[in-house]
């Protein structure tokens, strides 16, 4: 658990932080969002000590971090920025042991624990552990720069607007990594961005700043239906005044759908997950109905001549109509924790799928044309 208690941060006579006070609990994945120059940042860093407070306390499980050796605190929490950080002369396996080799582990436990990360991302050890950061994709590079951040097992992870410089497809399948990762791994995250649809997306809590000053700490959900002020209500306002008013799934459902068919081979469909970045994908039958879906996981060291997806145990993926109401998307998104809607017709096609991002987008524009329109009149 994090803890601020009554925490000031000034730089001289200007002021960044008043009396924040505000609890991460163990295991979660807070958002930290708000205007330009609102502390967000700042507050990422007194919980490293990368900075330190004018007043106050910040505390992990009971323990005022100052009382700690910064060096020794530091390696106890990972750390990704938007920069990534990654040593051009060292290979991938190099960069992700930097901690665990600091504290000294041994070399066999470190080379295990750098291939099951990789794997655990669909990065293929024996492919990637040897190369450099330059002959990776973006995506590739922020990858590792988060296994770095987790090689030691650290209990917290801190994210510094990771996902800000890329594009807008692999800031997406990220954006999803990360939430599965979560899931998995029950790290407590805490996360800096400026982008209200990305905060949505992946938070468990978003912590909305104005000021230095703590607006409103509440889930998606609470702070999409219930905003607690004027201010907050305008910052997150074309999403908030948007749910409710949407019309059906088929209004916000994304049409372009990544899937292979059950026939399909193991190396392939390693080899299309790799091609688009992503961890997990939908399975359909020859006639494109949905038969679940299979992450990069059930795959690795399963390939055999002549096996295809359908050899193997699909997971259940949850699915709506396209003639649902959109906001009956949103709350099981929400209220689920979901990464993804399959949108299905009558006989279980695939038509698309719905995510928190995509969802938004097309609520945002419905809005947004609402809105024009009335500004003609």
């Amino acid at each position: 658990m994090i803890q601020f208690k009554d925490v000031c941060m000034a730089y001289g006579d200007n002021p960044v932080l008043h009396d924040l006070n505000l609890t991460i609990e163990d295991g979660m994945l807070v958002v930290l969002i708000g205007p330009s120059g609102c502390g967000k940042t700042t507050t990422l860093q007194l919980i490293n000590r990368l900075l330190n407070p004018t007043s106050g306390q910040v505390l992990i499980d009971g323990v005022d971090i100052q009382t700690m050796n910064p060096v020794e605190l530091r390696r106890t929490i990972g750390y990704v920025i938007q920069e990534i950080g990654l040593f051009p002369h060292m290979t991938i396996e190099q960069n992700i042991e930097i901690v665990p080799k600091l504290l000294k582990w041994p070399e066999e436990k470190r080379k295990e624990r750098t291939a099951e990360l990789l794997n655990l991302v669909g990065l293929d050890p024996e492919t990637y552990a040897g190369r450099y950061p330059a002959h990776l994709s973006g995506g590739q590079q922020q990858r590792i720069g988060l296994l770095r951040a987790l090689a030691a097992q650290p209990p917290i992870i801190l994210m510094d607007e990771p996902f800000g410089a890329l594009d807008p497809i692999t800031r997406d399948t990220l954006q999803d990594e990360i939430k599965s990762l979560q899931k998995k791994l029950k790290k407590t995250i805490v996360f800096v961005t400026h982008d209200m649809s990305e905060a949505i997306k992946i938070a468990d809590i978003i912590v909305l700043m104005k000021e230095g000053i703590v607006l409103q700490a509440a889930s998606p959900e609470t702070l999409l239906s219930e905003p607690a002020n004027e201010f907050v209500e305008q910052f997150i306002g074309r999403h908030h005044t948007s749910i409710g008013k949407a019309d059906t799934v088929a209004d916000v459902m994304r049409h372009k759908v990544f899937w292979v068919s059950s026939d399909m081979g193991f190396a392939q469909t390693i080899a299309m997950m790799e091609h688009k970045q992503v961890s997990s994908i939908i399975v359909v039958d020859e006639n494109k109905k949905l038969m679940g879906s299979i992450g990069i996981e059930d795959l690795i060291g399963q390939s055999k001549p002549g096996k295809t997806v359908a050899d193997m145990p699909l997971k259940n993926i949850t699915t709506i109509s396209p003639e649902a109401p959109a906001k009956d998307a949103f709350d099981l998104l929400i209220k689920n924790k979901l990464d993804v809607l399959v949108v299905v017709d009558e006989e279980e096609h695939v038509l698309g799928v719905v995510t928190k991002t995509s969802m938004v987008k097309s609520l945002a524009k419905l809005v947004w044309k609402e809105n024009e329109k009335h500004g003609r009149a």
